[in-house]
């Protein structure tokens, strides 16, 4: 099986407006041509206050259109030309005055003309003064815009050049990347309930002392990410991780084992699909104390007890959703993943070794299912996760 980007080949139209956060246009530019997007750059001309033509065409690699009336296009007419070559239009930054353009449907320059004019998804990301998005006019016309179909990307919540603190600010060019890509995935997962546990348990010794292990989260988050990206509702219960919770998904902390048994418990009735990421603790202190042990030269001996088997519980019940496990082992990996999935019953296996994976961006698996294994060529986790999700439905 084969790298997979959704966005790759796909011509994007990047609309530039007037506004300081225009300088995260330049880094935008930059991450999607990375990404092998073909990117065209139209800039209105309060944009050229802020940044330059120059910039943009150095970083797009194209010439920049500014002028309705440019001669260049053989037609004469770029609003037409440049909206029919593209897959969808992004305007980022958008500002309060662009916004309210097109919720009034005004031609008035290139970038309004040809949003206007064309037959593909419009995305803005808006950029002002935090009393600028709470205007009310303003939110008359968001609420407008997204009543047309015209997808919203933010604003975030910040510190502002004008030195204020709140709503209002652009999107980071990274997170614009990302919902890029959710735009362009195609959503596979539409109507699917999908639970995922990620991260690691702390089985508490004392007050400050856990049993816990190397997971960093990474695999979990990125397939609740990409899950919710083909459209899934997803739930995510997660132990520890220092990572974010991904976009459009519901987080549950789930710190030990048994507080994930309770929280996967209390969701797993109406789910479809089931992704056990989560390293659980397999033991606990039988009895945690319950002030901190103090530092001795005496021996310290810990009584544990076994912790119950998540997954095995859920693949159990009479009305299972389909069901994924991951083990990571560090030798005989497909014997040992094999095995595993046979005594649990499951329909599908993930099977990596754990100098491959833990903490990295990148892992190496293999899915392990009834028809045997299917090793996945090493990449990033958020490539692994697309993978593995068509993989299953393409099971389903």
């Amino acid at each position: 099986m084969q790298k997979n980007n959704p966005i790759k080949n796909k011509s994007l139209v990047l609309g530039i407006t007037g506004g300081i956060a225009a300088y995260k246009a330049a880094e935008l530019v930059r991450l999607l041509v990375k990404a092998n997007i073909d990117v065209q750059v139209v800039m209105t001309q309060a944009a050229c206050q802020f940044i330059t033509p120059v910039t943009m065409q150095a970083l797009s690699g194209k010439p920049v259109y500014i002028d309705m009336w440019d001669s260049s296009i053989s037609n004469g007419m770029p609003h037409i030309e440049l909206s029919r070559q593209a897959d969808a239009i992004l305007v980022a930054p958008a500002s309060a005055d662009f916004l309210a353009k097109l919720m009034q449907g005004r031609a008035d320059d290139l970038l309004s003309t040809l949003c206007l004019a064309r037959d593909c998804p419009l995305l803005v990301a808006p950029a002002m003064n935090k009393q600028m998005w709470e205007n009310p006019a303003t939110q008359r016309n968001v609420a407008q815009l997204q009543a047309d179909g015209i997808n919203l990307l933010g604003p975030d919540s910040g510190e502002q050049a004008c030195g204020e603190t709140g709503l209002g600010r652009m999107l980071e060019a990274e997170a614009l990347l990302r919902l890029v890509n959710a735009h362009f995935t195609p959503k596979l997962l539409a109507g699917k309930s999908v639970l995922i546990t990620a991260g690691a348990t702390l089985e508490m010794i004392d007050p400050v002392r856990a049993i816990t292990n190397l997971s960093s989260g990474k695999m979990g988050y990125a397939i609740a990410q990409v899950a919710a990206d083909m459209g899934a509702i997803v739930t995510l219960v997660s132990g520890a991780s220092a990572l974010n919770a991904p976009d459009s998904v519901n987080t549950i902390k789930a710190t030990s084992s048994d507080a994930m048994y309770k929280a996967v418990m209390g969701q797993v009735g109406n789910q479809d699909i089931f992704i056990s990421v989560a390293a659980v603790a397999d033991y606990r202190p039988s009895a945690p104390h319950a002030e901190k042990i103090k530092k001795s030269n005496a021996s310290l001996t810990l009584a544990l007890s076994p912790n119950k088997d998540i997954l095995a519980e859920v693949a159990s019940l009479p009305k299972a959703p389909f069901c994924v496990g991951f083990a990571a082992e560090t030798e005989k990996l497909l014997d040992h993943a094999e095995a595993k999935r046979q005594a649990k019953k499951l329909p599908l296996m993930v099977a990596n070794l754990v100098s491959d994976a833990m903490g990295d961006d990148d892992n190496t698996v293999t899915l392990l299912d009834k028809n045997g294994a299917h090793p996945l060529e090493r990449a990033p986790k958020s490539v692994i996760a697309e993978l593995l999700l068509k993989h299953v439905v393409s099971m389903l």
